[in-house]
């Protein structure tokens, strides 16, 4: 019986710990891409459109964002995948244990 809640409170620790770092993650993100906001919002009222330097800069600009964008998204939904595996693998072994320990 011991084994079965020493599992369960490695697996709560687990979760826990899962959580914190999405929490994290989504601080941090939300951050950052207020910090670039700005950039970019400084950037557009400080250029000069006339002049094809600074059209380009921004055009660029956007190019890489985009490119940045497309490959966060992908790896987002890469990484939530495999993290909903590895909770359906600690879903599946809570109810194999479940049987084992009423045998004990």
């Amino acid at each position: 019986m011991s084994n079965v809640n020493n599992i369960n409170s490695v697996r709560k620790t687990a979760l826990d710990r899962i959580d914190r770092s999405e929490r994290n993650y989504k601080v941090t993100f939300f951050g950052a891409a207020i910090i670039e906001v700005f950039f970019l919002a400084g950037f557009l009222l400080l250029a000069d459109f006339s002049n094809r330097m600074h059209v380009l800069l921004l055009l660029t600009t956007i190019a890489i964002y985009s490119i940045l964008a497309l490959g966060l998204v992908a790896l987002g939904v890469h990484i939530n995948r495999n993290t909903l595996r590895v909770l359906n693998a600690v879903e599946l072994l809570g109810e194999t244990d479940e049987p084992r320990s009423r045998e004990n």
